[in-house]
C-alpha cells in the first residue's frame, strides 16, 4: 500500500473507454490510493462506449484542486464531452498549476489541450489522431507508450495501460506529499 494517503481524481463522462478508466482506477487503488470518480455533474452514473457504467463520487463543481494529489483523464470520446464543462477544465488546470500530477491516456490529451497544460513545448503522447491538437496547443508529440514530462504523464492506447499504470504509481511514490 505504497500510495496510502494519496488522493486521485479520475474524470469521467459518457463514452469513456472502459479499460482506460477502470484499469488506472483499480491499479491506483491496489497501490493504496484513494480514487474519487469526478463527473461533470449532469448525472450520477456515466456509461462507457461499451455501455459499462461508472458511478461518480462528486461533480467537478463540488471539488477543488486542493482535494487531490493527481488527476487522471481516460480516453474514448469522454474528453470531448468533458470539454463542454468549464469546471472540469478548471480542475485539470488548477491541479497542474499546483504542480500536482496530471495524467491522460488516448483522447484524454484533449483535456490537457483545453486546460493549457501542454503550452511551452511540453512533451506528450496520446491516440494518434490528437497529434495535431497537441502540437497546435504548444506541445511536442512523442510516439512512445508513456511520456513523462515534469508533472504530466501521457499514454497512447489500451495496449499501453500496464506501462501507464506503472508510471502513475511510480510518480506518486516518488512525489508522496
Amino acid at each position: 500500500m505504497t500510495l496510502s494517503g494519496q488522493r486521485v481524481a479520475l474524470l469521467i463522462e459518457d463514452e469513456y473507454q472502459v479499460l482506460e478508466a477502470w484499469y488506472p482506477k483499480l491499479r491506483l487503488e491496489e497501490a493504496g490510493a484513494q480514487v474519487s470518480v469526478i463527473g461533470s455533474g449532469t448525472k450520477k452514473r456515466y456509461d462507457s462506449k461499451e455501455h459499462y457504467p461508472m458511478d461518480v463520487d462528486a461533480a467537478a463543481g463540488e471539488v477543488i484542486a486542493a482535494d487531490f494529489d493527481a488527476v487522471v483523464v481516460p480516453g474514448g470520446f469522454a474528453p470531448d464531452n468533458m470539454r463542454l464543462h468549464p469546471e472540469m477544465i478548471d480542475l485539470v488546470r488548477d491541479i497542474h498549476h499546483d504542480g500536482k500530477l496530471v495524467a491522460a491516456i488516448c483522447h484524454g490529451g484533449w483535456m490537457l489541450v483545453s486546460a493549457g497544460v501542454l503550452k511551452g513545448g511540453r512533451r506528450a503522447t496520446g491516440y494518434l489522431p490528437i497529434r495535431h491538437d497537441v502540437e497546435n496547443a504548444g506541445g511536442v508529440w512523442v510516439d512512445e507508450p508513456v511520456v513523462e514530462d515534469g508533472n504530466v504523464i501521457t499514454s497512447r492506447t489500451p495496449a499501453d495501460l500496464p506501462a501507464f499504470g506503472a508510471a502513475l504509481v511510480s510518480y506518486l511514490e516518488r512525489n508522496n506529499s
